[in-house]
C-alpha cells in the first residue's frame, strides 16, 4: 500500500478466552478454553491472553495452571490484569503479584490514557495515575516479563487531551514495556481518524506499537487494518469478533486481510487454509449457529445466487471472487432460487456428480421445474438435499425406496397432558408396513413412525435424527388458510442436510420434508432394501 510507517511484518494477539468472553451469552469452561488455545496457537497466532487470573477469579487461576501443562507450538501465552491501586506499591498489590503467579512468558496490564477515567473511575490524580502505570511496568519487567501496555480508552483520551494520553504511552515506555497497544476501547473511533492518530504516535515514540480495537462503530476490523498502515505491529482481536457489546475486531477478517490484501507476513499461507475450521470451532464451543454472512469464512461468504454471476464464475472464479475460497478453508457455493439460470442449474448438477449439456433440454426441464416450484412457495437455498432429489428424479438416477399409502395424526388432551400419534402405512418393494409411533407433536411423532417402518429394510434410518425444524408461512394475508413451508435440518452422524416441503397444511408440509430427509440419506449411503 505504500504508506509511511508501515511495518512489513504484523503479530497476532487473540484475546477471545477473555475479551471475547465479556460478550454477552459467551460462556467457557476451563476445558473449552483449553481447548480453544489449542486450536488458536494451530493457527500460527503469537499471543493467546488466556484471562484475568485474580484470586477471586477461581476459573482464570485453574486455567494457567492447568495451561501451563500445555505445549504451544507458536503462541506466547498472556495473563491479564491491570496497573497496581493507587497509593499501593506494586510488589504489595494482589493483582500484579498474581500475575507473576500466572508463571506466563508475557503479560498485558491495562492503565488509564483518559484524564476522565482517571478524575471519574480511579478517582486519583493525574500524576499518580502516570506512577502507577511506570512502577507497574518496572516490576513486571524486573520479574522477566515481556509487557503488554494496554492505554485503555487511549483515542478517547488522545482527543480530549492528547499530552497526557502521550505521557501515559510514554510512562510506560521509559518504564520498559515492550509493547504499546493503543485501545479502542468504547469502539467510537473512525478509520481516519485511528490512521491519524496512530501516526502520530509513531512519530512522537518510536518502537512497537499495538491496535485493540472494539466494534461499536462497525469499524473495528477496519480500525485495525487502519492502524497496520500507519505503523502499528501487533493486532488484537477475537474469533467471529466475539466481545462486549458489539464485540472485538474479527480476527477471522483481519488475519485474511493482512496476508491476502496487504501482503504481510502474519500467518503461513498453511495455517490460513484452518481459518473457517477455528470459527466453527469456535462457534461450537459457546453453542451459537455459525453466521453464514461472515466475510472470507461464512458459508456464504463465496456463495452465488444471481445468473450473471454463476455464468461468470464458471468462466473464471476471479471475476466475482475477491479471493478463492480454498485459501481460508472455505469452498464455493451455487445457490439454486427462482432467481436461477441454465449455469446455475448446470454447475449445481456437477456438483452432484451429473453432467448436463450445457443448455439442453434436461438443463431447461428442471429450470423450469424450478420456477415453477418457486412460485408455489418451495425455496431451495436452504434445501440443497431436496433440489439434489428433483435433479436425481430429472436424471433418472431416482430409486423409490419407499411409497406412502396413508398416514393419520391424532391429538389428544389425555389426564392433564397432550399425547400425539401417528399411525403410517408405507410400501417397500411390494411389502406394506403399517405402524403407529407416538411423539412429543405431530412432526415428532410422523419422524418416530416412519423410521420404524423402514427400520427393518434400511438399518440406516435408525441413526438420523433432526436438528432443525423452521416453519415460515408464504402469504401471511390469507390468514390460518396460508401456505407454509418447512424446511427441517437432518444428520446421521456423519452429515448434515436439510430438505423442505410446502404446504396449506403444516403436517403435510412437515410430511413432504421428512419424506425426502429419509430419501436422502439412503441415496447417499447407497443403501439396498433387506428383507426383515
Amino acid at each position: 500500500m505504500g504508506e509511511q510507517g508501515r511495518t512489513s511484518r504484523v503479530f497476532l494477539y487473540d484475546t477471545t478466552l477473555r475479551d471475547g468472553a465479556q460478550g454477552e451469552g459467551v460462556i467457557f469452561s476451563v476445558d473449552d478454553k483449553l481447548a480453544l488455545l489449542r486450536k488458536v496457537d494451530g493457527l500460527g497466532i503469537h499471543y493467546i491472553e488466556g484471562g484475568w487470573p485474580h484470586p477471586a477469579n477461581l476459573a482464570d487461576v485453574d486455567f494457567f495452571r492447568r495451561a501451563a501443562k500445555v505445549r504451544l507450538g507458536n503462541a506466547r501465552l498472556v495473563a491479564f490484569g491491570s496497573t497496581r491501586k493507587a497509593h499501593v506499591k506494586a510488589a504489595s498489590d494482589p493483582n500484579l503479584r498474581a500475575l507473576l503467579a500466572a508463571r506466563t512468558p508475557a503479560v498485558a496490564i491495562v492503565g488509564k490514557a483518559w484524564s476522565l477515567h482517571v478524575r471519574e473511575v480511579l478517582r486519583t490524580s493525574p500524576e499518580e495515575n502516570l506512577s502507577m502505570v511506570a512502577e507497574s511496568v518496572r516490576f513486571l519487567k524486573k520479574a522477566g516479563r515481556e509487557v503488554i501496555f494496554d492505554a485503555e480508552h487511549f483515542f478517547d483520551g488522545f482527543k480530549a487531551d492528547r499530552e497526557y494520553a502521550l505521557a501515559a504511552l510514554r510512562a510506560a515506555r521509559e518504564a520498559g514495556a515492550d509493547w504499546l497497544v493503543l485501545c479502542d476501547t468504547n469502539g467510537g473511533a473512525l478509520p481516519a481518524e485511528v490512521r491519524e492518530i496512530v501516526g502520530a504516535v509513531a512519530r512522537a515514540l518510536p518502537g512497537r506499537l499495538g491496535i485493540h480495537a472494539h466494534n461499536d462503530s462497525e469499524c473495528a476490523v477496519a480500525n485495525s487494518l487502519s492502524a497496520v498502515a500507519a505503523g502499528a505491529s501487533m493486532v488484537h482481536g477475537t474469533l467471529n469478533g466475539f466481545g462486549e457489546r458489539c464485540g472485538n475486531a474479527n480476527l477471522c477478517s483481519v488475519i485474511p486481510d493482512l496476508k491476502l490484501k496487504m501482503g504481510i507476513d502474519c500467518v503461513t499461507s498453511a495455517r490460513l487454509k484452518g481459518l473457517r475450521s477455528a470459527s466453527l470451532y469456535a462457534f461450537e464451543m459457546v453453542t451459537r449457529p455459525p453466521r453464514d454472512e461472515m466475510p472470507f469464512v461464512g458459508a456464504s461468504a463465496f456463495a452465488h445466487k444471481g445468473g450473471l454471476h454463476v455464468h461468470a464464475v464458471e468462466r473464471n472464479p476471479r471475476t466475482v471472487e475477491h479471493v478463492a475460497p480454498e485459501l481460508v478453508g472455505n469452498r464455493r457455493h451455487i445457490v439454486i432460487s427462482d432467481q436461477a439460470g441454465l449455469s446455475a442449474v448446470q454447475a449445481k448438477a456437477e456438483a452432484f456428480g451429473f453432467r448436463l449439456a450445457k443448455g439442453g433440454p434436461r438443463s431447461r426441464a428442471i429450470l423450469s421445474e424450478l420456477k415453477r416450484r418457486a412460485a408455489e412457495g418451495y425455496h431451495y437455498e436452504g434445501a440443497e438435499a431436496s433440489f439434489e432429489l428433483l435433479v436425481r428424479r430429472f436424471m433418472g438416477k431416482a430409486r423409490t425406496w419407499f411409497r406412502l399409502v396413508d398416514y393419520r395424526v391424532a391429538v389428544e388432551h389425555r389426564g392433564g397432558k397432550t399425547v400425539t400419534e401417528a399411525a403410517l402405512k408405507v410400501t417397500v418393494d411390494g411389502r406394506t408396513e403399517h405402524t403407529v409411533a407416538e411423539g412429543d407433536g405431530p412432526v415428532n411423532a410422523l419422524d418416530a413412525a416412519l423410521r420404524k417402518s423402514l427400520s427393518r429394510f434400511y438399518p440406516e434410518v435408525k441413526s438420523v435424527h433432526l436438528v432443525d425444524y423452521r416453519v415460515r408461512v408464504i402469504n401471511p394475508a390469507a390468514a390460518t388458510a396460508a401456505k407454509v413451508r418447512v424446511t427441517i435440518e437432518s444428520t446421521d452422524g456423519r452429515d448434515v442436510w436439510s430438505t423442505v416441503g410446502v404446504s396449506e397444511n403444516i403436517i403435510d408440509a412437515s410430511w413432504q420434508a421428512l419424506a425426502d430427509s429419509i430419501e436422502y440419506c439412503l441415496s447417499l449411503r447407497g443403501a439396498r432394501a433387506r428383507g426383515g
